[in-house]
């Protein structure tokens, strides 16, 4: 069970924690929308019936302030958006939702729902009754409804020759009436009851199918009442271990960040580098210590501050100026010089354009804008430079190096790339959860010949162009006349920095966007029509995992008819274990999501493959696996088109490159030159099934790997 699920997460006290802000706020605003679009658009009330879900998880999982919260704020969203009716379909919702959830998280059974639901229908009945006695217009204009209905269905029943049932209908509405405020309370009460029965096995086993999903805030970390004074922190013997695993995440880690130092933690992944940012943002270790003057004060004025690897997770506000500041009080936003901010990181004149038009380098320098206006003593930069292009990687050091000079602060720049530490102060190396002299040096792949010839052209784009919100003020332009053609078995990389148009290239060729104008055609065909025909790996590889396990995801993308069989077939091609069918997908690594990513895309039987950024993400070593289990996809006659800015990587595998700035293909040439390999000196690929042994294979500069 997730950890957040245990009955002892209702106990804890104090304010609402981050993460139960973030996800009532996620799964409220899932509410609102349920529960808005149902009641507005026709044929979709059906949508009304799952409204309880999101509320569901929230009671699952969190304590009842959570819920209260969340419910609260979805209820005068909703009555803002819907009205007063969908407002109550929400409230009724959240109540059966609130019931299922929280009898789940306590461990209680089918009596425990009968009893809250029979208590809650008491109260429903009451405020019914109640707003009829209040209300004398609208008691008046139920009666009417009931008399009239009985009149209709008397009158229907003597039509039909059935007259005394019509009368027999006509004294039930009379007793109704007399009585009406047993009847409406009863009606309300048992109908509550019931609902809580059909709820107990119909939502509660959705609960119970969604209990894997993540829901655990690795940062939350005990309250700290003490003044916020993060620096200097000192490190001895620091360990950790995650609940449930079997060894420390980090072990023995001696560290002090003082005031103005600007330090670099290199590390492979896996090897300790986001448990130890974890730990100077004040999570406590499991063994050792951690020493600082006052508490952390994570995200707090003069605190600490955190810039992760994906920007767009913490971008919040529509406009740049806005995003600088969202979050702090108004008083605190007032004291911001947010242009001075964005003139400090490189964005000067930007406060009034959207976030959602930045490139990925700009939306890290807001992110590290965002964080300044919180005035941070101590700023943490976790794999910042990893989703961003060389120039701007670059850039992004430079501007994090020079902070220390000119503010009280010091930085912590956590990466895998090592050219990123050559500014840093001091270097710290991580292998294995512990402190190393220097990390193990990995090679870089390099060309051989491909095994395969290329066939005939199987996707062309002519005069592709694509403009976002076209025709509206917010219009932004994406992609200029691009004229590509791609052949059968051919491996192409598109390279071009941050901004420059290859996502939605990439898009556009796996058809999930139509283009503003031009054609783009899978074997003279529209991509577009032919959904599944060219397949799309996500930059994200996580954003694509949907199932709980590698199996039922490679399953699932494979079709009815994907079998076991199937399965360790698309895990073989990959190099990957079958073994590995069984695992979770939040137990992942980023190198083997992106393999779990590529399995289910080869077991959709695809004609093309788009890899949006396979590289990014991923350390030396997960680089070059990548690299080689892409030549073995080549070789096996698979069409690759591969978008990176990491040229130097991917033109090992790759037939030929096409630069791509501002929306523009600039030109188009061979990679490399093919250099055979004599199949005694082959790499490792050799022993994947898409090799056959004896032929020209794959080299490493340095003499290779495996």
């Amino acid at each position: 069970m997730n950890e957040l699920a245990r009955p002892g997460a209702s106990e804890q006290r104090g304010p609402l924690r981050p993460i139960e802000l973030a996800t009532g706020a996620v799964l409220g605003g899932a509410t609102v929308g349920l529960v808005t679009i149902g009641s507005v658009i026709p044929f979709a009330g059906a949508l009304q019936l799952v409204a309880a879900v999101p509320i569901g998880l929230i009671a699952h999982r969190f304590r009842p302030r959570a819920l209260i919260t969340a419910t609260i704020a979805a209820t005068l969203v909703t009555f803002v958006a819907a009205g007063m009716a969908s407002a109550t379909v929400l409230v009724a919702s959240a109540t059966m939702g609130g019931i299922i959830g929280t009898v789940k998280r306590r461990g209680g059974g089918l009596v425990a729902v009968l009893g809250l639901s029979l208590l809650t229908g008491l109260v429903w009945a009451a405020l019914a009754v109640g707003s009829l006695l209040v209300l004398s217009s609208a008691r008046e204009l139920v009666f009417d409804n009931i008399r009239n209905g009985a009149r209709g269905l008397q009158d229907l029943a003597a039509q039909v020759g059935v007259t005394p049932l019509g009368r027999v209908v006509a004294d039930l509405a009379d007793a109704v009436l007399r009585s009406w405020w047993v009847w409406l309370g009863g009606g309300v009460a048992l109908g509550m009851m019931a609902t809580g029965v059909c709820s107990w096995y119909v939502l509660g086993s959705v609960l119970d199918r969604l209990d894997w999903l993540p829901g655990r805030d690795r940062l939350d970390a005990p309250l700290d009442d003490r003044p916020v004074a993060p620096l200097p922190v000192t490190l001895q013997n620091a360990g950790f271990r995650y609940p449930g695993a079997r060894r420390d995440a980090l072990n023995d880690v001696d560290l002090t960040v003082e005031v103005g130092e600007f330090v670099a933690v290199v590390g492979h992944n896996g090897s300790g580098k986001s448990t130890l940012t974890r730990l100077l943002a004040g999570l406590p270790p499991t063994s050792g210590s951690v020493r600082r003057p006052g508490s952390a004060g994570l995200g707090r004025l003069g605190g600490t501050a955190l810039v992760l690897q994906r920007p767009e997770s913490q971008t919040l506000g529509v406009l740049v100026a806005d995003d600088v500041v969202w979050g702090l009080s108004a008083d605190l936003a007032a004291e911001v010089d947010v242009e001075g901010l964005l003139s400090e990181v490189g964005l000067a004149g930007m406060g009034g354009k959207e976030t959602a038009t930045l490139s990925g380098g700009q939306q890290q320098r807001l992110a590290v804008a965002a964080a300044l206006a919180r005035r941070p003593a101590l700023l943490i930069a976790d794999e910042a430079t990893s989703m961003i292009d060389p120039d701007g990687r670059g850039e992004l050091v430079e501007l994090l190096a020079g902070l220390p000079k000119r503010h009280p602060m010091a930085v912590v720049l956590v990466t895998h790339h090592e050219a990123d530490a050559a500014a840093a102060d001091r270097v710290v190396h991580l292998s294995g959860g512990r402190t190393v002299a220097h990390l193990p040096a990995w090679p870089r792949p390099a060309r051989a010949a491909r095994r395969r010839p290329m066939g005939e052209p199987v996707l062309e784009l002519r005069d592709v162009r694509h403009t976002y919100n076209r025709a509206t003020p917010w219009e932004a332009p994406a992609l200029h006349g691009v004229d590509l053609s791609v052949r059968q078995g051919e491996a192409l990389l598109v390279v071009g920095g941050n901004g420059s148009g290859k996502s939605t290239l990439a898009w556009i060729m796996a058809g999930l966007i139509e283009p503003s104008s031009g054609r783009c055609e899978l074997r003279g065909k529209p991509v577009g029509k032919q959904i599944g025909g060219v397949g799309l790996a996500f930059q994200h590889s996580r954003l694509q995992l949907q199932k709980q396990t590698v199996g039922a995801e490679i399953a699932d993308w494979g079709g009815r008819a994907t079998g076991s069989g199937a399965v360790g077939r698309a895990l073989d091609a990959v190099g990957l274990d079958r073994s590995l069918a069984a695992r979770s997908i939040e137990e992942l690594s980023g190198g083997q999501a992106k393999r779990v990513v590529l399995a289910a895309i080869v077991a959709s039987h695809p004609q093309v493959v788009v890899l949006d950024e396979p590289l990014a993400g991923l350390d030396p070593e997960g680089r070059a696996d990548i690299v080689e289990l892409l030549a073995r996809l080549r070789d096996a006659g698979l069409t690759l088109i591969v978008i990176s800015h990491d040229v130097a990587d991917m033109a090992a595998v790759c037939d030929r490159t096409v630069h791509l700035r501002s929306g523009r293909i600039l030109s188009a040439e061979s990679a490399w030159v093919a250099t055979p390999v004599p199949s005694n000196v082959a790499a490792r690929a050799d022993s994947g099934a898409l090799h056959a042994p004896g032929e020209s294979a794959w080299r490493f500069e340095h003499g290779g790997r495996g």
